[in-house]
C-alpha cells in the first residue's frame, strides 16, 4: 500500500502548541477539552484571534512541536510493510519547510527524504490511504480516507476515524 500521513495534528501536536503558547502569553489555563469542535482561535476573545493565527508564522513554531503519542512506533512498523509518505501542506507557511524537514530527521529518520512531500494542496496525492485531520484534504482523496482525531474535528462524522495511533495500527498493521 501507499500510505500518506499528514504532519500537524497527526504526528506533530500543533494544536497543543497553540494552547501552550497562548496560555503562557495571556496567563490563562485553556485545555484541549474546552476546544472540542472548534479551531483554537475560535475559543479565545476576538482581540486575541490574530495572535493565534500568527503562531504558525513564527520562527521555531514547527521545530518545537511535540510528538503525537505512538506515531513513531506505528509509522516505523508501517514503513517496514508499506510505502509511507509524510505529506504536509507546508507551503502555506514557507518558513516551516526547514523546520518540518529537520523535525522529521529527528523523530522519523526511518522515513527518507524521498518520502517527504511538503506541498500546497493535497488533492494531487494518489495512493491507497491518507491519514489527515482535515476534511478539506480527505474529501478529494481517491483512496481510503482516515480522519485522525484533533480537538477541532471532533464533530466531523463523514470519514473513517482514528482516535490514536493504536487505532491506526489496528486498521493498517
Amino acid at each position: 500500500m501507499i500510505i500518506f500521513v499528514d504532519m500537524d495534528e497527526v504526528i506533530a501536536d500543533a494544536y497543543q502548541a497553540h494552547i501552550d503558547i497562548y496560555n503562557q502569553e495571556f496567563n490563562t489555563q485553556i485545555t484541549a477539552e474546552e476546544c472540542y469542535g472548534k479551531e483554537f482561535w475560535q475559543v479565545v476573545p476576538a482581540a486575541h484571534q490574530q495572535s493565534i493565527k500568527d503562531h504558525t508564522r513564527r520562527d521555531g513554531f514547527f521545530q518545537d512541536l511535540k510528538l503525537i503519542e505512538g506515531s513513531q512506533e506505528v509509522l516505523e512498523e508501517l514503513s517496514k510493510k508499506h510505502e509511507v509518505y509524510i505529506a504536509s501542506a507546508a507551503m502555506e507557511f514557507p518558513q516551516s519547510l526547514r523546520e518540518k524537514s529537520d523535525w522529521l530527521d529527528e523523530f522519523f529518520p526511518f522515513i527518507p527524504w524521498q518520502n517527504r512531500i511538503l506541498c500546497g494542496n493535497k488533492h494531487v496525492l494518489k495512493g491507497d490511504v491518507l491519514i489527515d485531520d482535515r476534511s478539506k484534504n480527505l474529501k478529494p482523496f481517491d483512496g481510503r480516507s482516515i480522519m485522525f482525531t484533533s480537538p477541532h474535528n471532533t464533530n466531523v462524522n463523514t470519514f473513517e476515524r482514528a482516535n490514536s495511533w493504536k487505532d491506526i495500527a489496528d486498521k493498517l498493521l
